[in-house]
């Protein structure tokens, strides 16, 4: 007697070959996670000292004096001023200090301006944008130009010229003040002035290498002293 087929419902599903299992995904690097706390951090803690964000800010009151700090670090006032120096000078000393530290402002704005362009980081979404002569990759936070102005400024006086000791210790106190002011703003974030404060410090050391003389730049000196 034949053996009865079996039935269709009693058939054993076929077994998935292991080339189509789904493959696992990948887990996250400890750094890439480290990376983006350090960022959740940073954009929470700078959100708790933006004070002075704006009017209706716990310390809205001190944000026009915070404006005027935002002034006095500034590319704008120190280029004029700088300029206006070599105009009036008649020491070749102080030509030749006021010449370096217009390549020294000038050196600052063109880094700055590339890591922006090149990190393009937002201004924190507590900022508001009424700063004082902005051009288009000011809309990027990192880093803080004031602080990388602030510290390379602070540098240069503190090399360059003779003060006593009280108007060093406000030099420092004035570099300080203006990248801390920069967070209560609501400009920057924390990191963005850290690492402005770095880069800034650096920076001089480069215009120390590439110190101007009438040696190394005759035809320069030349020109100013006409």
């Amino acid at each position: 007697m034949p053996s009865p087929r079996s039935s269709p419902s009693r058939r054993t599903a076929p077994v998935p070959s292991p080339s189509r299992r789904a493959a696992p995904v990948p887990s996250q690097s400890c750094a890439a996670v480290a990376l983006r706390s350090l960022l959740a951090a940073d954009l929470r803690f700078s959100r708790q000292l933006g004070v002075c964000a704006g009017e209706r800010s716990a310390w809205g009151s001190a944000r026009p004096l915070l404006r005027l700090l935002e002034v006095s670090g500034h590319g704008v006032p120190w280029l004029a001023g700088t300029l206006y120096g070599l105009g009036r000078s008649e020491s070749p000393a102080g030509r030749e200090v006021l010449l370096n530290l217009l390549f020294a402002l000038v050196l600052d704005l063109v880094l700055v301006a590339m890591v922006k362009g090149l990190v393009r980081r937002r201004r924190p979404t507590h900022n508001k944008m009424d700063m004082f002569v902005t051009i288009s990759v000011d809309k990027y936070s990192f880093p803080s130009g004031h602080a990388t102005r602030a510290a390379m400024v602070c540098r240069f006086v503190l090399h360059h010229l003779v003060l006593a000791i009280p108007l060093r210790v406000l030099v420092v106190l004035w570099a300080i003040i203006v990248g801390i002011s920069r967070v209560m703003l609501g400009r920057h974030n924390v990191t963005d002035v850290a690492f402005g404060f770095i880069m800034g410090y650096m920076q001089y050391n480069v215009v120390k290498y590439f110190w101007l003389s009438p040696l190394s730049a005759p035809a320069l000196f030349a020109v100013w002293n006409q």
